[in-house]
């Protein structure tokens, strides 16, 4: 405990100097405006600034998308509430009684609700995960290939289950990113894999064009392709934002379930801050006294998915720091950002590099508190963004694509890499595949390979000895259970019918 104090101090006094803490009102400011714009979300604008985070150091890299994904959950609540448009994925369940208590007048209360539960949540999953992440980094620590192959291999199987959607779809997804991830020369034996003659392709196909297109030029094709509807929020004066005691009583043991609940679902592989909000809102349902308002303006229908899409934040982040592998796509862009910097998150980065952590936890702390100051009373600039014509909009999210790409490596191959990758995520979400799978099989696939190949060389190429040893057999069968209830209990359905 004395250690997780001792952290903590030093990370706020180095979170608090003027470059960081700039950086984490940059990260919850663009964050807000992420999630407010429908469609962006926080996966688009990561994407979008990945290459840039190459002109700060890696803290403050971490610190900017720790506000920006933060952000983003708070921004989305707003527009939901205001306008009836989820302008973040994770906010589509407060659409349902938070547009609803706008149309009563308490669209000032929702949004305090909101701005307060996510607050709470992030305190909370934040707390989590400095104790959490610090357990699991001591026990990852006697990790070897076999472990760390089969947390691979679980992480993208249960991802495959748990991201909606058909379940082959999200397996060809995933084939596909681990394909791309064998593309240059082989790290064992130094021998050409598909590069077909073209020399640059030797180093990989680099994630940041493929994320970028997928994420930023493929939204923008989208975005062009539909036409928005405008619509006119309500402005929201300051003495309406104060809830009542009854609106309090009633959210604030949503705001606490929906916290815990988001934390743990974070640890889980998959879409967790969209699957948390879900999960607490039926939750809520059920242990409500007043079910027959949900649908209608419930306040706790706002209060618990608010603060579960928030924990979800944090506990999503714990895998990346204790073991190394991002379980959601937004942890991806965090994972690329680090390899940018020639980081390796996992175990040994936060025993090496624990001033690293620390800054970041405490900005975390830092970026909540900003993101409750700022978003109330400045609500009804940050939905006036919504004015600005994509005609403006777009072309500049182009253009900082093209530019954030060809700063990394001056490289005309990966300008058509951005491209063809832009092209390829309009063409597979028009067609209603989920694109995030591919992106973590591309950053996780890798992993996967060295892993395996490591844990075979170790036990002389027994199979036996890579798959039985403890850790891995329980996560294999885990991964085994996750696919096979859902089937069983399918299956005993129809017999029953």
């Amino acid at each position: 405990m004395w250690e997780i104090i001792q952290g903590l101090l030093g990370g706020f006094s180095a979170a608090l100097k003027p470059l960081y803490f700039f950086y984490a009102l940059a990260g919850t400011i663009l964050g807000t405006i992420t999630g407010v714009l429908p469609g962006l979300g926080p996966l688009g604008a990561m994407a979008i600034l990945l290459s840039f985070t190459l002109k700060m150091d890696a803290t403050a890299a971490m610190i900017l998308f720790a506000g920006i994904y933060y952000g983003a959950m708070y921004g989305g609540s707003t527009t939901s509430i205001l306008l009836n448009i989820p302008g973040e994925a994770a906010s589509v369940v407060t659409c349902i009684d938070g547009y609803q208590m706008a149309q009563k007048g308490r669209a000032g209360a929702a949004l305090t609700v909101a701005a307060v539960g996510s607050f709470i949540a992030g305190t909370i999953s934040i707390l989590g995960l400095t104790v959490v992440a610090l357990y699991l980094s001591d026990i990852a620590l006697r990790f070897g290939p076999s472990e760390f192959l089969a947390i691979g291999v679980c992480g993208l199987m249960f991802l495959i289950r748990m991201t909606g959607g058909s379940l082959l779809q999200s397996l060809i997804m995933t084939l596909i990113g681990m394909t791309l991830g064998t593309v240059g020369i082989d790290f064992l034996t130094g021998a050409e894999r598909f590069t077909y003659g073209i020399n640059d392709l030797g180093q990989g196909i680099e994630f940041l064009p493929v994320a970028m297109g997928i994420f930023g030029i493929a939204e923008v094709l989208l975005s062009v392709q539909e036409k928005a509807v405008p619509k006119k929020a309500r402005k929201v004066r300051m003495k309406e934002l104060l809830p009542t005691r009854i609106e309090w009583k009633r959210s604030i043991p949503s705001m606490l379930r929906g916290s815990v609940m988001g934390f743990f679902m974070g640890l889980v592989p998959g879409p967790s801050p969209i699957i948390s909000t879900f999960v607490s809102y039926f939750t809520e349902k059920r242990l409500s006294k007043h079910p027959g308002e949900f649908g209608h303006g419930a306040i706790e229908a706002v209060a618990g998915p608010e603060a579960a899409n928030n924990a979800a934040v944090g506990g999503a982040y714990v895998p990346l720091f204790a073991l190394g592998i991002p379980f959601t796509p937004a942890m991806a862009m965090v994972l690329g950002a680090l390899m940018l910097h020639g980081l390796t998150p996992g175990p040994n980065l936060m025993k090496e590099k624990a001033d690293l952590f620390w800054i970041v936890i405490a900005s975390m702390y830092i970026g909540n508190f900003m993101l409750i100051v700022l978003n109330l009373p400045l609500v009804n600039v940050f939905v006036n963004i919504l004015r600005v014509p994509q005609r403006i909009l777009m072309p500049v999210i182009v253009l900082l694509c093209l530019i954030g790409v060809y700063s990394v490596n001056a490289s005309l191959l990966d300008l058509l890499l951005l491209a063809i990758f832009g092209f390829i995520g309009y063409v597979l979400r028009q067609a209603g595949f989920q694109v995030a799978p591919l992106i973590l099989a591309l950053v996780i696939g890798p992993m996967i390979e060295t892993s395996l190949r490591q844990a075979l060389k170790i036990s002389g190429g027994d199979l036996a000895e890579v798959v039985f040893r403890p850790i891995s057999l329980s996560l294999y069968v885990a991964t085994l259970l996750c696919f096979a209830v859902p089937l069983v209990l399918k299956w005993t359905r129809r017999r029953h019918l």
